[in-house]
């Protein structure tokens, strides 16, 4: 197969699948100790899951200013010390977090935050630009985001940055920013054979634009694992937004969706996780899944997909058919 995609209208070629660095960062906590990271993490594997992933032909790697309040950044770039040639490096801006205690500390969609984020970003990852620059605020008003444009069409001119984007599930605002920002070259959101959004998919198409997947493996629900989550785990104190999971176990209602279309997913071979993989490569030509890595054998279980073909068309049309009911009702 393809082990590439183009990053939208940017032209920089990218692995099919990326790496995702939220849960190499560590604990980061909330009000009444609310969980943001994934758990205590062993940054020397870590360093060696990064280094498997290139191994294994990944060259986008997916961090953000928040993930372990820095550390996911100050981590990648320890990784990447070297090689950075070979990587392309997204991170994100609009959280604010303290590098010290490791508390979330609210947002700032200010163009003065946004700069300034940079300059920090830069300094943990130890490179002096970043490829693709992303709103990380999902619901942003889209007028917010707009003026934000000439800034990092600003920092695009001083080779600060190669590209930039927006997390964010609402494709009106994809649609206004994309439309607004000429070196807009993605739109990360949450996608997934659970979660379709066909309409940011669509605002992609329209503008040239990558799909960037984050969760695309429902945050470990298409993994198969029934394990009970600790209290320092984000899936363990389930926040309002998080689906998948309640109390740190799976949510019965998605469990059993998963168990609709494992089958399906895993007809020719493939792991649970590889399926779900595939299908995302099957969705479209613009999908960049981006699943969480934070061990060596996450690596190799995941990046596997790049050596197989997307989820074959009798498979992506048994699980479609399967899951009517839920694509009728996104």
């Amino acid at each position: 197969m393809t082990t590439t995609r183009t990053l939208g209208r940017s032209g920089i070629e990218v692995s099919a699948i990326g790496m995702g660095c939220w849960a190499i960062g560590g604990p980061l906590w909330g009000d009444g100790g609310q969980p943001f990271g994934w758990g205590e993490v062993d940054d020397d594997e870590s360093i060696r899951t990064i280094h498997r992933a290139l191994d294994l032909g990944v060259t986008l790697f997916d961090t953000a200013s928040n993930y372990g309040a820095g550390h996911s950044e100050r981590v990648l770039g320890r990784a990447l010390a070297g090689r950075r040639s070979a990587a392309v490096i997204a991170t994100k801006f609009g959280n604010v977090s303290d590098e010290d205690t490791r508390r979330a500390l609210g947002t700032d969609a200010s163009a003065t935050f946004a700069v300034r984020s940079l300059e920090d970003s830069l300094r943990r990852l130890g490179t002096d630009y970043v490829d693709l620059y992303q709103l990380h605020l999902n619901d942003l008003p889209a007028s917010a985001a707009l003026d934000l444009v000439d800034t990092l069409e600003g920092l695009v001119d001083q080779g600060k940055i190669r590209s930039y984007g927006w997390s964010t599930d609402d494709p009106a605002s994809a649609q206004a920013f994309a439309a607004a920002g000429p070196h807009c070259a993605a739109i990360q959101h949450d996608e997934s054979v659970l979660n379709d959004n066909a309409a940011v998919l669509a605002v992609c198409d329209r503008h040239d634009l990558a799909s960037l997947n984050r969760g695309p493996l429902a945050m470990g629900l298409l993994t198969g694992s029934t394990r009970t989550l600790g209290a320092d785990d984000v899936r363990g104190r389930t926040p309002e937004w998080l689906q998948w999971f309640t109390d740190g176990r799976p949510t019965p209602e998605w469990a059993a969706r998963v168990e609709q279309v494992r089958a399906a997913l895993t007809a020719d071979g493939r792991t649970l996780a590889q399926g779900a993989l595939g299908w995302l490569l099957a969705r479209s030509p613009r999908t960049v899944p981006i699943p969480g890595l934070r061990t060596v054998a996450q690596a190799d279980e995941n990046l596997a997909t790049l050596t197989l073909a997307p989820l074959p068309p009798s498979a992506y049309t048994e699980v479609e058919t399967l899951l009517t009911d839920l694509r009728r009702s996104s």
